[in-house]
């Protein structure tokens, strides 16, 4: 089942993979990609709810004209979806990874634990803005966005901004070391992540086990 959820002008698809009671899990997809028709083999043990959410420019959500993506637009966009199905755990690959990271900073207490993944754009821009550009492609406008492609894949990352967002969450999550990261992929923003108290490194099946029976 898929609802549109309004993002100020974008209609965001939010799926239900899998209904239950018990505990919520969101999962928020890499960049340039969509997400599953069915729960993915990772999460099959998850004991509630699975939802998983299409970014602005990404799968059945609204392509937007022009551009203009950053991480913190995403970032709204999970919120909205964290506000329609109630406290969840994150689970996010690549650029997914990163904005679940930032909602779990920026919403402690409705974010019961993120995991982590390896994905397309879970590097991004590093701390400095370099050369980039951005061209349209004439009389498209599918998804993903070739505009959200380029633009969310240079997207700055400074360590120190990283580092605050970790921090707000560790404080404030009800989830005991509420953060695990779970892939292989360690660019220097999840390293500088990784020095914060209570972000782990984690096989994914222990965290979801660990998140479950704290949500």
């Amino acid at each position: 089942m898929t609802v549109f959820l309004q993002h100020n002008r974008v209609k965001l698809a939010l799926h239900t993979l899998r209904e239950g009671t018990g505990p919520r899990l969101l999962l928020l997809h890499a960049l340039g990609e969509r997400s599953p028709a069915a729960v993915p083999g990772g999460l099959a043990e998850w004991p509630g709810a699975v939802y998983a959410l299409d970014f602005t420019g990404h799968g059945a959500s609204t392509v937007p004209s022009g551009g203009g993506y950053t991480a913190e637009v995403l970032m709204g966009d999970a919120d909205v979806a964290l506000a329609a199905i109630g406290p969840a755990t994150i689970v996010g690959r690549g650029l997914g990874g990163y904005i679940g990271l930032l909602l779990a900073g920026a919403r402690p207490r409705e974010v019961r634990g993120v995991a982590i993944l390896d994905g397309p754009g879970l590097a991004g821009g590093g701390d400095w803005p370099g050369p980039s550009v951005v061209r349209g492609v004439p009389g498209a406008h599918a998804a993903p966005d070739p505009f959200a492609l380029v633009e969310l894949g240079s997207d700055l990352r400074p360590r120190e901004y990283v580092r605050r967002f970790a921090e707000l969450a560790t404080a404030e999550c009800p989830v005991p070391n509420p953060v695990a990261v779970c892939g292989r992929q360690r660019p220097a923003w999840l390293q500088a992540a990784l020095e914060v108290p209570g972000i782990v490194e984690e096989e994914l099946g222990a965290a979801l086990r660990r998140f479950a029976a704290a949500g």
